[in-house]
């Protein structure tokens, strides 16, 4: 499916100074925001919900890997490779990205259970086991960080589907994360 990557110059005019405070932040558009600009109030939505994401209960780590599992769970090799970059740009362990990128255990029982607990509420629709709650609660996390992974799987939701359907293609800056 064709869609157009919009930039600064061609974006409806609702979504230029969205797409220029992107410019300003990351010196460049991302083919997802750029994507994204030819719904408005999608760009803004997305935009939105990650700057309140960084202010939920997860630390920068855990935000990161559970943005990468959302991912991976839902196949977007897009934010795969998007979210593997802002992860390392975040100095984020090499070892866990790629644990997280590839659906299995970093080593880390706590940062486990939340990776499980966040594939599990992706692969379940919002439906995830008894256990999987008990597994991190049990961990050490609270219901804040459970709801923190609603936030994220929203997130992701809006982007992994963007990516899905319009085939947006993995920009330059992130090509070495695909």
């Amino acid at each position: 499916m064709s869609f157009p990557v919009h930039t600064t110059a061609t974006a409806p005019q609702a979504a230029q100074p969205l797409l220029q405070g992107v410019q300003q932040k990351f010196g460049f558009v991302p083919n997802l925001l750029g994507t994204m600009a030819s719904e408005p109030a999608l760009l803004e939505a997305y935009l939105t919900l990650n700057t309140i994401f960084e202010k939920s209960s997860l630390n920068p780590t855990e935000r990161q890997l559970v943005l990468i599992a959302v991912s991976q769970a839902n196949g977007c090799q897009y934010c795969l490779a998007a979210h593997s970059a802002l992860a390392m740009m975040a100095r984020v362990d090499g070892p866990l990205i790629v644990a997280a990128r590839e659906g299995r255990p970093t080593g880390d029982h706590k940062l486990d259970a939340l990776l499980s607990f966040t594939r599990e509420v992706t692969s379940s629709r919002g439906y995830p086991s008894a256990n999987a709650r008990s597994q991190l609660l049990s961990a050490g996390y609270t219901n804040s960080a459970i709801l923190a992974v609603v936030l994220a799987v929203g997130i992701k939701t809006l982007s992994n589907y963007t990516n899905h359907i319009a085939e947006t293609q993995i920009d330059s800056a992130f090509q070495p994360k695909a």
